[in-house]
């Protein structure tokens, strides 16, 4: 069996989850770029191939089981059963504009059952593949927005960030974070939320930073050392309160 690590990244065919896939493949591993759009997804790791980098194609639909059973398939026939990084970065945002005295629920249900039921569903079926590597390592992607410390600090200027079902899917996304943490604390594997910042994608076209830049923390998480953290909220190196 091949000692290369493997990284799969979910939603990414684009923006965060695509810069994620790249600085792995520029590391050596060999990336599984999950991705719900075939096309798109075939694209994109074709032009990361281009550039020289071990990138494979993998259909991943946060809102299609089936997908993950399939993918889990690919990676025991593929990878003998081993996988070394899972970055949960694909997720959804539908409700800016909406309140928590006001979001529909059809929205609030559809957002929690992509950003965190279809999330921990898949972790938990590729848990056995992550649990045969020697550093196991789950990153999931969540968001300042998602700390209930900050939203009750008024000072904390996120009074026009209140689009309620994707930040309390963050929030429970954190909690998930934290309980696994705990659940696998006698493992080698690591599991930790990041904050990538603000960063510029199709959805926040005002961010700050670029998405080479958010991709930075959800890698040095993928690649911490054994004395490393678990359990926590980082963005680059600084912790971040729940």
């Amino acid at each position: 069996m091949s000692t290369q690590k493997i990284a799969l990244v979910t939603g990414a065919n684009k923006g965060l989850g695509f810069a994620i896939c790249r600085q792995f493949g520029q590391k050596g591993f060999t990336v599984l770029l999950g991705a719900r759009d075939t096309k798109r997804g075939q694209a994109a790791a074709a032009e990361l191939v281009q550039q020289g980098l071990d990138v494979r194609f993998l259909h991943i639909d946060m809102e299609d089981p089936a997908t993950f059973e399939t993918a889990c398939a690919c990676i025991r026939q593929e990878f003998g059963g081993r996988l070394d990084v899972l970055v949960n970065n694909a997720g959804i945002a539908l409700d800016w504009g909406y309140k928590a005295d006001s979001v529909p629920m059809e929205m609030l249900r559809r957002t929690f059952e992509t950003n965190f039921f279809g999330l921990i569903d898949l972790t938990q079926r590729l848990l056995p593949f992550i649990l045969r590597s020697p550093a196991g390592r789950i990153v999931n992607h969540s968001s300042v927005l998602g700390s209930l410390s900050l939203h009750s600090n008024p000072e904390a200027g996120l009074e026009q960030m209140k689009a309620f079902a994707y930040n309390a899917s963050k929030t429970a996304l954190n909690a998930f974070t934290i309980h696994l943490a705990q659940a696998l604390q006698d493992t080698a594997v690591k599991v930790n939320s990041a904050h990538p910042g603000d960063v510029q994608t199709d959805a926040n076209k005002h961010g700050q930073i670029t998405v080479t830049d958010g991709a930075k923390t959800a890698v040095r998480l993928a690649m911490l050392p054994a004395d490393g953290p678990t359990g926590g909220c980082f963005h680059l190196d600084k912790s971040l309160p729940w």
